[in-house]
């Protein structure tokens, strides 16, 4: 699967986007993340898996602790797809505009 895919499919479940939120502000210890969320602690781990794959998580160890904090490598190529289509947003809508001051001159 493309990145951008991974990151789509990674982020299409809710715990996972939970979990990304969690650790928005500062990276957390997996036994943190698994309080605050409602799944098990070895779905929490699964879903960490997922979400280090997509380039969304990356986790560093302190001790016996891993520690998941956000990677902005995931981030950044969804960006990049989605500003691929607002190219067309505003291509589109400066043809409405120029079409519309068209129809303006006629009438």
């Amino acid at each position: 699967m493309d990145p951008v895919g991974q990151v789509l499919a990674a982020l299409a479940d809710p715990t996972r986007r939970q979990i990304l939120e969690r650790v928005r502000g500062r990276p957390l210890s997996v036994g943190d993340i698994a309080k605050t969320v409602s799944v098990s602690r070895p779905a929490v781990s699964q879903h960490l898996r997922v979400l280090q794959e997509a380039g969304l998580l990356r986790c560093h160890k302190n001790g016996r602790q891993n520690f998941y904090g956000i990677d902005l490598g995931g981030l950044t190529a969804l960006r990049s797809y989605i500003e691929g289509f607002w190219d067309d947003v505003l291509g589109a809508f400066q043809a409405a505009a120029v079409q519309e001051a068209e129809r303006k001159k006629r009438h």
